[in-house]
């Protein structure tokens, strides 16, 4: 008699790998669009279109660090 299936562990299934786009990579897509059109479409409020261009700004910066970051590469292993 041959015995009875196993449940495999998680562990044990190989993984395949994701075939679809890895949309932290894509983010830079939507940034570039972005900054100019903070610059031009607030043209006569500058304090407001100065402060919005300068979080943006940050936002992708902090993006680009994470991306670079010892945290990213720990995750990603």
């Amino acid at each position: 008699m041959a015995p009875p299936p196993s449940n495999p562990s998680p562990n044990d299934v190989a993984r395949r790998p994701q075939k679809g786009p890895q949309f932290k990579f894509l983010v830079p897509l939507i940034y570039a669009p972005v900054l100019p059109l903070i610059r031009l479409s607030l043209r006569h409020k500058p304090v407001l279109r100065d402060r919005l261009f300068t979080a943006a700004l940050a936002g992708a910066f902090a993006h680009g660090m994470y991306l670079v970051s010892d945290i990213y590469d720990a995750e990603s292993k």
